[in-house]
Order: structure tokens, then C-alpha cells, then sequence
């Protein structure tokens, strides 16, 4: 780990919301979202209980892929008040083909649009900037609200299948971009 947090980079702003990457200094906010039992029942256990353990997991997850990839979950802020109201991002892993949509949005934030306005400007920005010609997404079966956010955003079911590391029964969904 590099033991100093690195300032935060904004990558996409939408008129409500900022999205910007990791830094170590988010460890406490994603220590509460990553135990928070929505994401434990729809995305999984992660198994971290301190700041320590949250800061390996930012350092080696979302700020690690960005280094590597140029995109990874990022931090989703309120722009009026800076206030984290959830991660949203793309995350390659070695089970896809190609990166997949991830969001996460605290329970205290459902409710008001914001999974689908970061994750609309996640989509714009995979198609035109980085130009991405394939977009997956992938949810649990009974994940209904994600699998509508999925279809909503353009996304179409593609098959079943059980990733790795913990072979959950998971939706695989699919967006393929024309670039021009």
C-alpha cells in the first residue's frame, strides 16, 4: 500500500453529482457502504471491519483498476454538498470479457435518481470517451431494481452464469457500442 492518499480526481460531473476517484481518505465511507446489508445481500461479503482493512481494499480495488485500466468504481458526491451518497464505475475483472457497470447507492439516497444518473453518465462516458465497444453489466437474479437500471440504461440480458470468486447465480447483461 503507498500509505499517503492520493487527491481525488474528478472524472464525470452530472447537475446533481460528482463523480470522482478513491482515495485512502474513504476508507470510512466505504467500510460503511461495502457493510451495509444491501450490498452484503446483492453484491457480497467483503469482509472488512476497519479503516485498515477498508484502505487495502481501496488501494488493490478501485484505485489499483484505475491505475491499471483508467476507470474503476468511483466515489459519487452530492455537488451541493459534497455529501458520498454511493460508488459508481466500471470494474474489469478476468470472469468478463470486457469491463461491466458497477453502482452502489446508500439507503439514505434511494429512492431519488441517483443510481441512474451516474450510471447514465457512466455509459455516455464508457461509449464516448473511452470508447469502449462493449459494456456488461451483472446482478443477482432477485436484484429486480438493478436489473431494471440495467435495461433502462440499455443493457440486455445475455445469459446466466456463476463468477468467480464465490460462484453466486448471476445475470449477465450486455451493451454493445457503435463508434463512430
Amino acid at each position: 500500500m503507498s500509505g499517503a492518499a492520493t487527491e481525488p480526481m474528478t472524472v464525470i460531473e452530472t447537475p446533481r453529482l460528482r463523480l470522482r476517484t478513491a482515495t485512502l481518505d474513504d476508507a470510512a465511507f466505504y467500510m460503511e457502504l461495502v457493510n451495509d446489508p444491501s450490498w452484503i445481500a446483492n453484491i457480497g461479503q467483503r469482509n472488512i471491519h476497519t479503516l485498515e482493512a477498508a484502505r487495502a481494499a481501496l488501494e488493490t480495488g478501485p484505485m489499483a483498476q484505475f491505475r491499471a485500466h483508467g476507470y474503476s468504481l468511483y466515489i459519487v458526491e452530492r455537488r451541493s454538498d459534497g455529501a458520498p451518497v454511493g460508488m459508481a464505475g466500471l470494474v474489469r475483472r478476468d470472469s468478463l470479457p470486457g469491463p461491466d457497470i458497477g453502482y452502489a447507492v446508500r439507503p439514505a439516497y434511494w429512492g431519488q435518481g441517483y443510481a441512474w444518473e451516474a450510471t447514465a453518465a457512466i455509459v455516455q462516458h464508457a461509449q464516448q470517451v473511452l470508447r469502449l465497444r462493449t459494456l456488461y453489466g451483472i446482478t443477482s437474479q432477485q436484484n429486480q431494481a438493478s436489473i431494471n437500471l440495467l435495461n433502462k440504461l440499455g443493457l440486455r440480458f445475455e445469459r446466466f452464469s456463476r463468477l468467480p470468486p464465490e460462484g453466486r447465480e448471476t445475470n449477465i447483461y450486455r451493451k454493445d457500442f457503435r463508434l463512430d
